[in-house]
């Protein structure tokens, strides 16, 4: 990683998991937390100059691929790694179809997520081992 820290935008609405994933990552990058909800995620993502942002798919009155959506939609050039209890195909499909950029097992998360944060940050797309698994 460059001596730089990239800034990132956790978006999720419980306040216990922000606070895992900003000490997770907090050595490495600049970590901004947020309290989430879909008008606060939409103003973050507008005024403010992101590299990543981090979504939990359990965003309230949103629907999964419509955060990624969203995200695209206000700035199509910033990327986007979503945290999701699901390993269904459909709702990794449909995470993937709207342009997520990582897709990462909340329960894979301490071992998955800073080599996500660093792969997608290089212009990569990763996707949780286990996700791969169920989707080949």
């Amino acid at each position: 990683m460059p001596s730089s820290k990239k800034r990132i935008l956790i978006a999720d609405s419980h306040p216990t998991m922000m606070a895992g994933v900003r000490l997770l990552l907090g050595n490495l990058f600049d970590v901004t937390v947020m309290v989430a909800d879909v008008q606060s995620l939409s103003d973050a993502v507008v005024q403010t100059d992101f590299d990543l942002v981090i979504a939990n798919l359990s965003i309230p009155r949103i629907s999964n691929d419509n955060v990624v959506s969203l995200v695209k939609r206000l700035r199509p050039g910033l990327r986007i790694i979503v945290l999701s209890v699901h390993d269904d195909p459909a709702v990794i499909s449909e995470c993937r179809s709207a342009g997520a950029d990582g897709i990462v097992l909340m329960r894979e998360a301490v071992n998955d997520l800073i080599p996500a944060v660093e792969t997608v940050l290089r212009g990569d797309n990763y996707v949780s081992p286990s996700i791969r698994k169920v989707t080949a």
